[in-house]
């Protein structure tokens, strides 16, 4: 899902021409029409032999099932299919294991995206009646939808956002036929969503700490009863198609776009935007290894080993961490993740490296779950009810909006050659299985009551203890808060056993989410002997700190020397909620006593950029108000899509997929940034090629691109010749000149810099280059603008 780069030589395309011719026959290991549902694993000792020929025959769920490679001990199982479910895209359980799958059902019928926005697109509601785990009954819960792209259930509702808009609606079925009668909004932003279906939002993650994340937008929301509350996130949110959580509230994003496999992970993003370059090893951990060839590969030559498979993480999506109790239990807490084009699963570990989050791949040169059906498109992994690895599988030819796909594209003739887009309305989801194991009770959450959710916060699978916590929020009987209390404080309460670390962190939570913590919990919690139970309760205890409480603030403080750096790093950040100076004068104490720590270190100059994010509108005062939204409206749209590419801060990513903007030269020619906006770039830039080209932005409306233009040359511009002596220039938040002299003007004097670019200019050269279909060179327009 990642964008075109630019053809390579003519010799490796003549070798992939060679290589790639899509076969007429069904891969040997293929044919067998076996209906068993069930694969089996294999030996991970030896590298798999990879097939260097793509072969795009359409299979059948059974024999795709035969076309996967997993590790000894595993096997995949179908649990749905076509023609039940077509282009799924995500699934969510209510509390009885009924499943709601999203359907895309317009997604790139064609290479040209034809009708891609009518609104014929459904969530089906699938049930397994008899427990043999293969879903059996379905029915069409929500019909006409435009491209649905997030859902969370919520007690008896399903809460759904659709692509292009921001808002959300809250679906009930009441008379139990399968079918939603019941529909309100519950959250609405009055404009469209920008950006093609690849750069909008995903998630709906309702977190450990009860507000409910997604990617792309910065804010987050709040579900109380029946309504939504929205919390601003002053640096961003992060990500693109993809949102998981660990079992202490971390939250895992990751940027196709940016081919990076995981971002984000290092703080909550309500206290800045954190990444090290060292999260993961680039050389070990972005390669990625299929077992068959992925011609289809939109970075084209670049992007592909001679064996034609893909050679870096282009198109990462759908992680999650791995929370069940039916896999192997060194599985629990790894970090999963789809690579649809190489049609693989990723497994790494995630490692605490004194407080700093790191990823390792598990396997070296191979992947956890590989396919040789070509057709194999995971999109999404979740932990299920029953405790296994479930995979959303597209099951398509293209996974490429059109806006990379257009004639003259690398992508086109491949589509063309290998007949990709008659290869729609398919869809299969799968569960990956421990051989031997028995499934789990089917949960009833939505019956039972309160007394009997309280137990299930210790359940050994993490999808049956964040249900509970949240269908008791939901249901808010204040009956079992002294339960909660006994389970925070690690008495047996009506558990069966002393609960676990797990359970009194999600009892804390479930009493914050019951507005029922009080000072004796926290104090309790405080003195507790696992470390994340500690930074639980220092978490927990942010309103008060917020409110300068002085008893609160010294208790947290005692901690400030705490082993574990995880409860340290949350101390810093909780005390950066208060303005009391002894608030103030534990985070110099922390920061003095952790100088050597570079989390410590980092997480202080996140908090500090956070809060330069929340004095943004200060720093814009010289703008007039209509001017200073330009540029806030186009700061949201860099952070949430051109940064997945050039970087948060304009300077690029380590990856190297596109250039750097900070400091260009060519941010003062406000036509040049406009073409290439209006139309794209391709081709080298100040001499380096790069794996992508900048695609054209047209799509989006005239205030759009004036935004997105105006925010990067406020932001990233600098001056192009030296400023005059009586005019000192001003600096923005990021110390790059907000006011650097332009050109000379008339007589060759100096004036100042106008980032601003209105609307009406855009239209203007919009006009003027409407014939234009192709991507500008930077010679082409360096020569323009002599």
């Amino acid at each position: 899902m990642k964008r075109n780069l630019w053809i390579g030589s003519l010799l490796t395309i003549s070798a992939l021409v060679v290589t790639c011719t899509a076969s007429k026959t069904i891969h040997q290991q293929t044919t067998q029409t076996d209906q068993t549902a069930t694969s089996t694993g294999v030996d991970y000792t030896t590298k798999p032999a990879v097939n260097p020929v793509a072969n795009p025959v359409q299979l059948t769920p059974e024999q795709s099932l035969r076309s996967f490679r997993v590790p000894k001990g595993y096997h995949m199982e179908l649990v749905a299919s076509e023609p039940m479910i077509h282009e799924p895209v995500a699934i969510a359980w209510d509390g009885n294991a009924r499943m709601y799958v999203t359907e895309m059902d317009t997604y790139m019928q064609d290479a040209d995206a034809t009708g891609e926005h009518e609104p014929v697109s459904r969530v089906m509601l699938l049930e397994d009646t008899n427990g043999d785990g293969k879903m059996d009954k379905s029915s069409v819960f929500i019909d006409k939808l435009m491209l649905p792209r997030m859902i969370l259930c919520v007690n008896h509702e399903l809460i759904v956002n659709e692509t292009d808009t921001y808002d959300l609606w809250s679906y009930k079925d009441t008379n139990g036929d399968g079918v939603a009668d019941d529909k309100k909004r519950i959250y609405h932003v009055d404009r469209k969503a920008p950006g093609n279906l690849e750069h909008q939002r995903s998630g709906l993650d309702w977190n450990l700490d009860n507000w409910i994340y997604v990617t792309v937008d910065p804010v987050r929301f709040r579900y109380t009863n029946g309504t939504i509350q929205v919390d601003s996130l002053p640096s961003g949110s992060n990500g693109q198609w993809g949102l998981t959580h660990d079992n202490y509230g971390r939250l895992f994003f990751s940027r196709g776009g940016g081919e990076n496999a995981g971002s984000g992970f290092q703080i909550n993003p309500k206290y800045g935007a954190l990444e090290f370059a060292d999260a993961y090893d680039e050389a070990t951990f972005s390669p990625v290894w299929s077992i068959i060839a992925n011609p289809d590969a939109q970075g084209g030559p670049k992007r592909l080993r001679p064996d034609s498979t893909l050679n870096h993480f282009t198109a990462g999506c759908g992680q999650s961490i791995y929370r069940g109790d039916k896999l192997p239990a060194d599985l629990v807490g790894d970090y999963l993740i789809c690579e649809p084009v190489a049609r693989i699963v990723r497994r790494a570990h995630v490692v605490n490296n004194q407080g700093k989050t790191q990823l390792e791949n598990a396997y070296k040169e191979q992947e956890f779950i590989a396919s040789s059906d070509f057709n194999f498109r995971p999109v999404n992994t979740y932990t299920g009810p029953d405790g296994n690895l479930y995979i959303v599988d597209m099951n398509r030819g293209i996974i490429q909006e059109s806006q990379w796909t257009p004639k003259g594209s690398w992508i086109r003739p491949q589509i063309e050659r290998l007949g990709l887009d008659k290869h729609i309305q398919h869809g299969r989801i799968w569960r990956l299985v421990q051989d031997g194991a028995k499934p789990g009770p089917k949960p009833q959450l939505l019956d039972e009551p309160a007394s009997k959710l309280v137990t299930y916060l210790d359940h050994s699978n993490g999808w049956w203890r964040d249900n509970a916590q949240k269908q008791l929020i939901v249901l808010n009987d204040k009956s079992v808060i002294p339960t909660l209390k006994q389970i925070a404080a690690g008495q047996q309460a009506s558990l069966l056993k002393k609960p676990g670390a797990l359970a009194r962190i999600h009892a804390l939570w479930t009493l914050e989410g019951l507005n029922a913590i009080d000072a004796a919990t926290i104090t309790q919690a405080l003195k507790d002997e696992d470390p994340q139970v500690r930074r639980t309760a220092i978490w927990i205890s942010e309103p008060a700190v917020k409110k300068n409480d002085e008893a609160v603030i010294s208790q947290i403080a005692a901690l400030q020397n705490d082993p574990s750096i995880d409860v340290r790093v949350q101390l810093l950040e909780t005390l950066h909620t208060s303005t009391s100076d002894k608030a103030k004068a534990v985070v110099q104490q922390l920061l003095a006593q952790n100088t050597s720590n570079p989390m410590i270190t980092a997480v202080e100059a996140s908090i500090q950029k956070n809060n330069d994010f929340k004095l943004y509108g200060s720093k814009l005062g010289r703008f007039a108000a209509v001017e200073r939204s330009s540029i806030l409206k186009g700061a949201e749209i860099f952070k949430s899509l051109c940064s997945s590419c050039h970087g948060t801060d304009g300077k690029g990513l380590a990856s190297q997929v596109a250039p750097p903007i900070a400091g260009s030269k060519h941010l003062a020619d406000n036509e040049m940034v406009l073409k290439i906006l209006l139309q794209g770039l391709s081709g080298p830039v100040e001499g380096k090629t790069y794996p992508t080209i900048m695609p054209s932005m047209s799509d989006n409306n005239d205030d759009w691109i004036a935004s997105i233009a105006s925010y990067i040359r406020y932001e990233f511009a600098v001056p192009v010749f030296p400023p005059p002596p009586s005019r000192p220039t001003s600096q923005t938040a990021t110390g790059n000149s907000a006011s650097a002299p332009a050109r000379p003007a008339g007589g060759g004097g100096f004036r100042r810099f106008q980032p601003i670019i209105k609307p009406e200019e855009v239209a203007k050269l919009r006009q003027e280059t409407a014939q234009r279909t192709t991507p500008w060179t930077l010679d082409e327009l360096e020569k323009t603008g002599q």
